[in-house]
């Protein structure tokens, strides 16, 4: 009996700590924007999200190193939404059956390229290599390679015959933005890299890829440390003061991540 007594209160104990644990993670109150008010956003340190969040009135805004780390502290309770680029958050959501994305769009943006300021040779060179690209539909196919129902039907090839007179061209990125950049059996691999890559062709440059901390790559850029800088920037007006852009290859959009319960 005494036995008995001692599994059915373990038993007992184990179920209210994992009630307790369940209880502990408030149900979701963020039905739209307007809900942001007061409440506590998680944002990727750096990024436009965290620019936007900042905006947000009386709104604790919780910087984060990488996205993942800003959804995770979502699933565990510690902030209520995360503000994210669309594409990047439905590779988070998709990961995570307990998170959904808000319909409504939170911000419009476009992405282009860091190019350090003054450097008007490289700026057209690049803006050029991105008219020919988008015209011969190369920067579609890279598109509908990483994003939408086609995923992996277009990989971009580098063309036979392509040769590097020019030397190595250095892109800083931050490979934690899926689509865009993550890291796949050692590699930088994603829209930023192959559209990066395409251009060197382009260009004849032969392509290398930093991988850093999203908040460091205008520094980088800036100090010549990296020739360019693609991590699914938007142009805006204080990374203007530091680095030149390139012409926009690609619209995005800002959206909010919540809890389903």
């Amino acid at each position: 009996m005494k036995r008995m007594l001692r599994t059915l209160t373990a038993a007992t104990m184990a179920l209210v700590l994992l009630t307790g644990c369940s209880s502990s993670i408030p149900a979701n109150t963020v039905h739209n924007a307007a809900d942001l008010e007061g409440k506590k956003i998680g944002v990727q340190l750096g990024t436009t999200g965290d620019a936007y969040a900042s905006d947000v009135k009386d709104a604790t805004v919780e910087k984060y190193n990488k996205g993942a780390d800003a959804v995770q502290a979502l699933k565990q309770g510690k902030i209520d939404a995360v503000i994210i680029d669309n594409e990047p958050a439905k590779v988070f959501v998709s990961k995570n059956d307990d998170l959904m994305i808000l319909n409504e769009v939170f911000v419009e943006e476009q992405y282009a390229i860091a190019i350090k300021k003054g450097n008007s040779e490289l700026t057209a060179a690049i803006n050029g290599a991105l008219a020919e690209l988008k015209a011969e539909g190369t920067l579609a196919n890279i598109e509908k390679n990483w994003i939408g129902d086609d995923k992996g039907k277009t990989p971009y090839v580098t063309p036979e015959g392509t040769q590097y007179p020019n030397g190595e061209l250095v892109m800083a990125t931050n490979a934690e933005f899926p689509p865009y950049e993550s890291i796949e059996n050692g590699n930088v691999v994603g829209y930023d890299a192959d559209m990066m890559r395409a251009i060197c062709d382009k260009l004849g440059y032969s392509l290398k890829i930093e991988n850093m901390e999203f908040n460091s790559i205008i520094a980088a850029v800036d100090s010549g440390k990296a020739d360019v800088g693609a991590a699914g920037m938007t142009v805006d007006e204080d990374r203007l003061k530091n680095v030149d852009f390139s012409d926009p290859y690609i619209t995005a959009t800002q959206v909010i991540i919540v809890r389903k319960n």
